[in-house]
């Protein structure tokens, strides 16, 4: 027992924040990835530089984020570029520059292989985590753009701002093995549960969210959210652009820029019902949970605890701004080692 508290003791709870993560805009917490202490009031604990170079120049928006406590790596896009860091001594590995260039990509469970969205162009990149090395690439034509890369490490789901159709790879061949949709849209963020059954994508024109059958290859449900209406929106241009599942897949979370709120929807049944809404200080444009799925981070910044829907603090950098970012992930520590890694796209982890 003495044993379990001093390692429990030891651990660290830590949120990466990757910035520029809301376009290019360094107001919101200007450049690197930003890291805030979970178990002590989400206080800013350091900064680890990412493009030094880009100081003083028109900044690269950050992509996407990715992280395993396996090989203790952490990776970064940029439009043009794909960055591995070593988790430990916080030093690029090796940075890429990938032809078509790179979007939200996704990493395998055992941490070794990436797929990587061209910036909205025809075709995905898988590469080698650990070198960098391109291994395949995979054509859709579809404006690549989100990727999940299942938790059963044999299916990749692909979605471009160019298709209401998600297409589905296999992991083991590189190549396209089924599709998903249409969808009523073009598909923007989405996740999918643990047992990789089903998927809940955001679409264009859409306040709410689709539900697609992962097996049959069809979209089953459509939800829109209840008592509030669409309107203009700073960014993304649809009105739900970012959607998340608790790990325990009980309940899905969904932004609503234009009201600036979270909506909350019960999953005990199909489809999912509303049951609450939160108001943020800004318009959300993404969603994840800590790993224990006590904590929400939406884009805007604050923290908010999952099961009182209270906001528990905001997100501040080392010169007092209020950091937002839509590209974020928990890493845990034990004596200085990763040992857990969170994801970006808030996937469920129920089996």
């Amino acid at each position: 027992m003495l044993a379990a508290r001093r390692a429990i003791a030891s651990e660290q709870r830590l949120l990466y924040v990757a910035s520029p993560g809301i376009r290019n805009y360094v107001e919101y917490g200007g450049l690197g990835i930003l890291v805030f202490d979970l178990d002590h009031g989400y206080k800013f604990v350091k900064r680890i530089p990412t493009f030094p170079e880009m100081a003083g120049r028109e900044p690269e928006p950050v992509k996407g984020i990715a992280a395993s406590a396996r090989t203790g790596r952490l990776y970064v896009t940029t439009p043009t570029r794909l960055l591995c860091i070593d988790l430990v001594t916080e030093k690029p590995v090796w940075e890429k520059t990938i032809e078509g260039g790179c979007d939200r990509m996704s990493l395998s469970p055992d941490g070794k292989t990436l797929y990587v969205p061209s910036f909205e162009g025809p075709h995905w990149t898988v590469v080698n985590a650990l070198s960098g090395d391109v291994i395949a690439r995979i054509e859709t034509k579809s404006g690549a753009h989100n990727t999940i890369y299942g938790p059963s490490g044999g299916q990749v789901y692909m979605a471009g701002l160019k298709s209401p159709v998600l297409y589905v790879a296999d992991a083991a061949k590189h190549k396209i093995g089924s599709q998903v949709g249409p969808f009523s849209s073009v598909i923007r963020p989405f996740t999918i549960n643990g047992s990789q059954t089903l998927c809940f994508a955001n679409v264009n024109d859409l306040l709410g969210f689709e539900v697609g059958d992962l097996k049959t290859g069809k979209m089953v449900q459509r939800v829109e959210v209840n008592g509030y209406v669409a309107g203009p929106t700073k960014r993304h241009g649809c009105p739900s652009h970012g959607i998340a599942l608790t790990p325990d897949e009980k309940e899905l979370w969904l932004s609503d820029a234009h009201n600036s709120r979270l909506h909350i929807f019960e999953m005990r049944a199909m489809p999912p019902m509303q049951t609450a809404t939160i108001a943020l200080r800004d318009q959300p444009g993404w969603i994840t949970f800590s790993i224990d799925g006590r904590l929400v981070f939406p884009s805007t910044g604050e923290i908010i605890d999952a099961k009182s829907r209270r906001i528990l603090g905001t997100l501040t950098d080392e010169q007092g701004r209020a950091v937002q970012s839509e590209k974020l992930l928990e890493i845990d520590f034990r004596d200085g080692r990763p040992v857990r890694a969170g994801n970006q796209f808030a996937v469920g982890a129920r089996k």
